[in-house]
This record gives C-alpha cells, structure tokens and sequence, in this order.
C-alpha cells in the first residue's frame, strides 16, 4: 500500500520522519524516499515503481507527493525500484525491504534528460506505414472503443525557430475503422460523420509552445463536421533517426487531444433517444507520427 503524508519537514536527511510514519503491518516492511529534481527541489507528481528482482513483478506503483516523498508497505525481499518524471532521466536502483523496518532510499536526485536534437528545418511528410491516427471513446454503458483512421496525409514544415513550424494533417473521414462493420457504416452516417457531406477532418497549426524537455503543445484548428474549434495537441518529441530502405533522415512525435462531440454538433442525445447504441460524449485522438524529411512541396490529399 502506498502512502501520501502532505505535511511538511516529513523527512530527515533524505528519510522518512520516524514520527510520521504509519504502523507497518505484519509479515511487512516500509519503504521511503524523497525524490528531488536537478535543483534539489522537492519533485511531486514522479513516478515510483517497486518490482520483485526475480520475476520483474510490480509490487505497487504510486506517485510522489507534492513533498517529493514516497512511501510504501511491501511484502519482504530485494525489490528494484524505478523513479520518472518528465523531463528527467529514469533513476533505478534496488532496496532490500526487511520485515518490520523501514528501508529508507534517502534523497533520490534526477537528473535532467539530454535535450533531444530537434528536425532541421524543411519540410518533412507523415510516412502512412509508421504513423497512427487513432481515438479512444466510450461506448455508452459498456467498455471502450478503439478506432482509427486508414488514410491520411499530412506532413510539417520545420522553421529556423521551432516555435514558428507549421503541421497540417488530412483525414479521409470514411476510413474510419473500429473492426465492427456496422458501427463503421453507422459512424460514417448522417448520425455521425456525415462522410458524404463532410468528407474530410483536417487540422492545421496555429503555433507551437515549448513546455520544458521534450514536451509542446501545438495549438491549431480542427475541422469536422463542417465545423471548426481551436484544439490544443499534447506533444512528445520522441527525436531523430535514420533509418528505412532509403535511410531516410526521420523524426518521431506522440500528440494527443480531447474532443468533445458537442462542439462539432454531433448529435448523440438524439441517437441516445432513439435507442441507439453509441460512443460516449468525450472522444481521445492520438497521432503517433513518423514524418520523413523531403524536398517536395504541401503533399496531396489522400484518394
């Protein structure tokens, strides 16, 4: 079991205050720490996992409290832990948990992630085999549907000042594809999408705002349905490779969005009313891209 103690001064030199920890259960041990960030700051929010050595089990996985403390109850044995935050590198390390005791850490210290080199500038093209456009939505009163779009194209133009780079990205909107062929038809209906009055989905940049590491946040306009809202895509830069048949120059990025079918006058309490079964209200999009760097000029519309 995981503990979070918002108090202050919580620890002595790196370790739990013996006179705010919480009873340790029998047959148990406890485990603390602090984890700090390159200023040695307090770091809320990291990510701590424990696992068994032997069979890389997790044991409990939990988060820092705003204090950067973390506490934990676990069965006896030799465990490695792994600590994370955005913008950091992974700390790991392992601990022996004796019964009855604590087995502090002390102060775990991260240390920033080396800045990933950005795509030069130019223009660089979505390569379809290794790149996703996917969503997540909840099926009305039932489990999660996933989806994604089979044709797209879109690329981005990378200027001298990153902050001033430029994506569009075209979704042919009938290739829609959940793997149950009458949800797809109904989707692409007028109930829905509409495809055949509203064939595509488009988004196109506005501007894009670093957020520290490897994280931005790329603001823009999404249109469907026939109609147009500001969205913000939540952007991690995964960096540059090499590689296919061509070793081509390539870089990566996971975005992700919250949509919400209201604001595109997708009418799902009138389906809701009929009796019909749909995807709930609130709809995920993720875009995980590999673009290849090119000469070319704006690619064309998928057919």
């Amino acid at each position: 079991m995981a503990f979070a103690l918002f108090r202050r001064n919580r620890t002595v030199n790196g370790s739990a205050d013996p006179g705010l920890l919480p009873p340790i259960a029998e047959g148990a041990g406890l485990i603390s720490c602090q984890v700090l960030d390159p200023a040695g700051r307090p770091l809320g929010g990291a990510e701590v996992t424990v696992s068994d050595v032997r069979t890389h089990r997790p044991l409990v996985t939990a988060t820092s409290d705003p204090y950067g403390t973390f506490l934990a109850t676990l069965p006896p044995g030799h465990c490695s832990v792994m600590i994370s935050a955005d913008g950091m590198q992974p700390y790991r390390g392992t601990v022996e948990i004796a019964e009855g005791l604590q087995s502090p850490m002390g102060a775990v210290r991260l240390a920033p992630s080396p800045a990933l080199e950005l795509p030069p500038p130019g223009t660089w093209f979505f390569d379809p085999p290794h790149t996703a456009v996917r969503f997540i939505a909840k099926h009305v009163g039932m489990a999660h549907v996933h989806g994604r779009f089979d044709r797209f194209t879109g690329g981005i133009r990378v200027a001298e000042r990153m902050e001033d780079s430029h994506i569009e990205i075209t979704i042919d909107a009938a290739s829609i594809n959940t793997g149950n062929r009458t949800r797809d038809n109904h989707l692409r209906s007028g109930d829905f999408l509409d495809v055949a009055a509203y064939p595509w989905i488009r988004f196109a940049s506005d501007r894009f705002v670093h957020e520290g590491g490897s994280r931005w946040a790329v603001h823009g306009h999404l249109g469907m349905h026939g109609i147009t809202r500001s969205v913000t895509l939540d952007t991690d830069y995964l960096g540059l490779a090499t590689g296919g048949y061509g070793e081509e120059l390539r870089c990566a990025a996971l975005a992700t969005a919250e949509l919400h079918r209201d604001d595109y006058t997708l009418n799902w309490q009138s389906m809701l009313a009929r009796g019909i079964a749909v995807v709930g209200p609130t709809i995920k999009l993720e875009l995980d891209v590999q673009a290849m760097f090119s000469r070319h000029d704006t690619p064309t519309p998928p057919q």
